[in-house]
């Protein structure tokens, strides 16, 4: 029998910084993350996609079950993270949702969930206008999200202080989470005395009542600190078993009334840190629910059933990842990832810098913003809602509740101020000043809020740019090739920044290659045809024409005229201008076009020069994404001139190469070259197929030549082809589990052997076990056969289905079994 006072929570802190091109409001391609799209995609697949599937495996590495994580641990998700994974990653994001409403049913009302301050600044370095709105978007978030109001909310890096505890009281938050040496001292009920637990001497299995000056108050609970270095530096995740065992020996007998062992860790620990990590905490969670050694709870649930009776001053400022306080986000503390001979004097001036440019964006908001929006602190922290769903009827009910009315004043002019300061906001994001070098991603992610906050400031007229480089100018980088602060922002934040005009440019580029669009929405604008012409002659492309552009974001919208011209491979031209009548857009784009039919292309450049003023855009104008789409595009019709060259070659040495290996001959490099280009092109072609088409006998044909010239090493590369045709065929089984996509999920493995590819069948599996969950009763039924000369067959393609369940790896016995529902 479970001990009535022995608790155990495990609280996760999901969290990756906002990566989002601040001008595109979308998470451009990281090259860094491969084989990822960008590292939200890396760590989602490491850790947040496996913790809402975990694998309980038995002895023989079978699955036993698979359950989502999040439904028996304390958690929080960062609110940018959760964005981004209501987006890209839905089925995540649902699992995420869903954790916590399970969790409500089975912890009387208290859901595992905990809000998060939005974008993971360092509270305590904040301005208390900004805590302010720090904590009122990140509880609107919430509510958004799990439907119910926060009852706890996680602190950036747990970064705390007194202001800090006295925002979130005054915003109903009942408690938070810090580290042991956060406490300073301790009073236990009744006492007269305080007695001194600094050096993370506090007992961390009780919660603690901690008075504030206004006279409000707040739960604080600190983790078991020895158990979660463990988890975290020293390997514990090695073990399941050992996990469990650890957390059982936290408690006490010398220890009176109820206890909580419970640690905080970064949620990546469980998968991404440390690979499969998730699995350690899944058979862990399960053994201390057999052996009945402690009950599983969350914070909301112990606070209710043991409600502090000790009381708690904290050290302050204080943080969990640095031993200096807060210095790491603001000086050379030493804190820092261990690159040798590196410094971070950087982060002092990085810091003041961005403070100066905070208060220039306070002084230009609040000389104009009056005009627009009554309260207009007030209503920054309202926006959040616009935030969440930029929708017209939500933009209304905004402007309803807080423009100004009768002001001469229009939404998109408020909606720039209003994203000026949403900017202000995003550019202090920790993670700026965590790692080592100023160069960094996070760092220079940081810099670009800033840049577009600049951007935004100056339609009021207001020139900081100038200025906030030549401050930047004292951090220095510890790479040589960067030099400072001004360099970084010259080279790797100012290339990202993104104009209406540059919109237009890239909407004209990309129509030279791709089909035209009516309304195209390139990330977070819009682009709208309103008279363009396409022409093309000699292998030369050329459009012309007028288009209204806008920013879904701020709703400025404008008019402007453009011509672009490929004259094959990147040669690329394209003029923009903004606010050009219908007139002169007509007039200039008929002497273009004339010039284009009948005088040659360098008339038609001279023309291009003169009537946009020599501002030209190139194929480097692009947005990333659609630069490189657009570059293998024109690769592979250069690489498209030489197929047969290629193919003729390795098929005319064909008995060549056979007899030459018979002789033991090493087969010329040249010849070597065109057989893989031939076979691998061949090979992937049939690959992006077979999600919808058969999966040819050639493939096996193929693979087995690539096998005889020792090139099947080179075919690991397009192993994401392979799995996302065996994903789209596991899927399928959720609705139809014996149709054909069963002998396709079975011809696609087969074919991964003959390659010698080891897929990633983590999806396969998920929707492999929603379907044998799904169809038990009609898999039951069919196996068992009955009249008719259909039986046999149809007891055939079960038994096809549960062989299926078995080359993925499952306990074929435990998936037939009812599924468990988690106590």
């Amino acid at each position: 029998m479970t001990p009535p006072d022995r608790f155990v929570c495990i609280h996760g802190h999901f969290y990756q910084p906002p990566r989002e091109n601040p001008w595109l409001e979308e998470v451009e391609v990281q090259d860094s993350a491969r084989p990822y799209h960008d590292w939200n995609a890396r760590v989602t697949a490491e850790c947040y996609a496996p913790n809402g599937a975990s694998r309980l495996l038995d002895a023989e590495k079978r699955i036993l079950e698979i359950s989502n994580n999040y439904s028996r641990i304390s958690f929080n998700v960062g609110p940018t993270l959760l964005a981004w994974l209501d987006g890209a990653a839905p089925e995540t994001y649902g699992r995420i949702i869903e954790a916590d409403r399970a969790s409500r049913a089975l912890r009387g009302g208290h859901g595992n969930a905990l809000a998060q301050a939005y974008n993971h600044l360092i509270l305590p370095l904040a301005a208390r206008r900004d805590k302010e709105t720090q904590v009122a978007w990140g509880i609107a978030d919430f509510r958004r999200r799990f439907g119910r109001d926060p009852e706890g909310m996680w602190l950036p890096e747990t970064a705390v202080d007194t202001e800090t505890l006295e925002v979130l009281a005054a915003r109903g938050i009942r408690f938070t989470i810090l580290a042991p040496h956060q406490a300073a001292r301790v009073r236990p009920p009744g006492g007269p005395q305080w007695i001194d637990v600094g050096r993370a001497r506090i007992d961390p299995s009780r919660p603690y009542l901690c008075r504030l000056p206004s006279g409000a108050s707040i739960a604080l609970f600190f983790y078991d600190g020895p158990i979660a270095r463990a988890v975290a530096f020293e390997g514990l995740l090695n073990s399941g078993e050992a996990f469990a065992n650890r957390l059982i020996a936290g408690f006490r007998d010398d220890r009176r009334g109820a206890q909580i062992v419970h640690i905080a860790t970064d949620g990546e620990t469980y998968g991404h840190h440390h690979r499969f990590g998730e699995m350690a905490l899944t058979h862990a969670l399960r053994l201390i629910e057999e052996r009945g050694q402690a009950r599983l709870t969350n914070y909301g649930e112990f606070l209710a059933l043991h409600p502090p009776d000790h009381e708690v001053q904290i050290l302050e400022p204080t943080s969990w990842s640095c031993v200096h306080g807060v210095e790491r986000w603001r000086s050379n503390c030493g804190c820092n990832m261990g690159r040798g001979g590196w410094n971070q004097e950087w982060r002092r001036p990085l810091r003041d810098t961005l403070d100066w440019l905070r208060d220039e964006l306070v002084r230009v908001y609040e000389e104009q913003a009056g005009r627009d929006l009554r309260d207009p602190w007030v209503a920054r922290d309202a926006y959040i809602d616009v935030i969440l769903d930029r929708s017209p009827e939500r933009l209304a009910a905004f402007f309803a509740a807080w423009g100004r009315a009768g002001a001469a004043g229009d939404p998109p002019r408020a909606l720039r101020l209003l994203e000026m300061q949403r900017h202000a906001l995003l550019m202090y994001t920790s993670d700026g000043w965590f790692f080592d070098e100023l160069s960094g991603i996070e760092t220079v992610q940081v810099i670009r809020y800033a840049a577009r906050a600049i951007q935004l400031a100056e339609t009021f007229g207001a020139r900081l740019e100038d200025e906030f480089i030549r401050r930047l100018a004292a951090a220095k980088s510890n790479l040589p090739r960067w030099g400072s602060g001004a360099e970084v922002y010259r080279r790797a934040v100012r290339p990202s920044s993104v104009t209406l005009a540059r919109v237009v440019a890239h909407y004209a580029i990309s129509g030279l290659f791709e089909p035209d669009e009516a309304e195209a929405r390139p990330a977070s604008y819009t682009v709208r045809r309103l008279d363009v012409r396409r022409e093309e002659s000699g292998g030369h492309r050329l459009a012309a024409g007028l288009v209204a552009v806008a920013s879904r974001v701020t709703e400025e919208t404008r008019r402007a005229a453009f011509a672009a011209l490929h004259l094959g491979g990147t040669d690329v031209q394209c003029g923009v201008l903004m606010d050009a009548s219908p007139d002169w857009a007509a007039k200039a784009g008929a002497e273009i076009v004339a010039s284009f039919l009948g005088k040659g292309p360098s008339e038609v450049v001279r023309a291009l020069d003169e009537s946009f003023k020599g501002s030209l855009y190139t194929l480097s104008d692009l947005f990333t994404e659609a630069r490189r789409r657009i570059l293998g595009r024109i690769t592979e019709e250069r690489l498209a001139r030489f197929d047969g060259v290629y193919q003729n070659l390795y098929e005319e040495s064909r008995p060549l190469i056979a007899f030459m290996r018979e002789s033991e001959v090493p087969i010329p490099p040249a010849i070597r070259m065109a057989a893989e280009y031939t076979l691998i092109k061949e090979l992937v072609d049939a690959l992006g197929r077979a999600s919808r088409e058969p999966l040819p006998d050639r493939a096996f044909v193929i693979a087995r030549e690539l096998d005889s010239l020792d090139l099947t090493a080179r075919v690991a590369d397009h192993e994401l082809l392979l799995r996302r045709a065996a994903e789209t065929r596991a899927d399928a089984l959720r609705a139809d589990p014996l149709g054909p996509d069963l002998d396709q999920a079975h011809r696609l493995l087969d074919l991964a052997a003959a390659l010698g590819i080891a897929v990633n069948l983590w999806q396969v599996q998920n929707a492999y076990h929603a379907a044998a969950q799904s169809h038990r009763d009609l898999l039951r039924e069919r196996a068992q056969g009955g009249p008719g000369p259909a039986a046999p067959a149809e007891a055939g393609r079960v038994a096809e289905f549960w062989r299926l369940g078995e080359r993925l790896h499952f306990n074929l016995d435990s998936l037939r079994a009812p599924a468990r529902v988690p106590g």
